[in-house]
């Protein structure tokens, strides 16, 4: 079976981001799900050209791919978390967010990663559906602009309890949006469990052609809450075969963002887990 296994830097925030890099490279990660926050890789730094090309260096000495992720909560507003969205009343607002997302790409160029992801967000209160989601198509409008020009996919993830939360969602979005060739989507498998009327499974195989990212953890139905491998619902091993059937070719990160007082042993169980999973899904029955 072959997928390409990460860890995501959210999960890693008490390291330093050249620690963090190392051991993923140590305990045998090929890549790293790289969010762009204030003690990583800052996006608003006015060092950001040549600390990325820092990091650029630092990964490919180690071996790693990398997948950019924007879900930094406080990175442009330290009052709000994840404020202000793609959904602000404020134009200026939303300008900022779409900014923050085309630099996000400009990094992701420059790193030589996989896809950019990021989420819709909240819709704001007194805001109606119809608007929501044509301030939506708007404020990505100039990101997947930015991303046809760097060949980097936008991978636009579905999130509880967000305007885009499902992947009929994600399909509306592509529909309005006139289904432009930098779309793409981040499949988060733990979401999949916690929302969708289809299985896992199902819903891999059915957003295969639109993958671009994937998100792994463990999740029970209904609660959005990431939680180690093992202590949710999920059955992994028809999970992982359905995304090596699927010739899924990028990085599939684990996502404990609020596990990061532990996210060293935790690296290292997830990767003995999936690397179990992966066995089990590639056995003949």
């Amino acid at each position: 079976m072959t997928l390409h296994l990460g860890y995501g830097t959210n999960g890693l925030t008490d390291l330093r981001l050249d620690d963090a890099l190392a051991l993923l490279a140590d305990l045998g990660y090929e890549g790293v799900g790289l969010t762009l926050d204030h003690m990583h890789l800052d996006p608003l730094a006015p060092d950001l050209a040549a600390r990325t090309r820092q990091v650029r260096r630092r990964l490919d000495a180690l071996g790693l791919g990398v997948t950019v992720e924007t879900g930094a909560r406080y990175v442009l507003d330290p009052r709000r978390k994840h404020g202000p969205s793609l959904l602000d009343p404020d134009p200026d607002a939303r300008a900022a967010r779409t900014r923050l997302l085309v630099r996000a790409v400009d990094v992701a160029a420059g790193l030589g990663a996989h896809a950019v992801h990021c989420f819709s967000g909240i819709t704001p209160p007194d805001t109606g559906e119809d608007t929501a989601w044509k301030r939506l198509a708007e404020a990505l409008t100039p990101v997947l602009e930015a991303a046809g020009r760097a060949g980097v996919p936008l991978a636009v993830e579905p999130e509880p309890g967000h305007l885009l939360a499902t992947l009929a969602d994600f399909h509306h979005l592509r529909t309005l949006l006139g289904d432009p060739a930098p779309l793409g989507l981040t499949l988060d498998i733990g979401h999949c469990q916690c929302l969708e009327t289809a299985s896992p499974v199902e819903c891999v195989r059915e957003s295969a052609p639109w993958l671009r990212h994937v998100q792994i953890e463990d999740m029970r139905r209904g609660v959005h809450e990431h939680l180690p491998f093992g202590d949710g619902e999920i059955d992994f091993p028809p999970v992982l075969a359905a995304l090596a059937e699927a010739d899924y070719r990028g990085l599939t990160v684990v996502e404990l963002p609020r596990h990061s007082h532990a996210g060293p042993e935790l690296a290292r169980t997830s990767l003995d887990f999936l690397r179990e999973a992966m066995a089990k899904g590639a056995a003949p029955c």
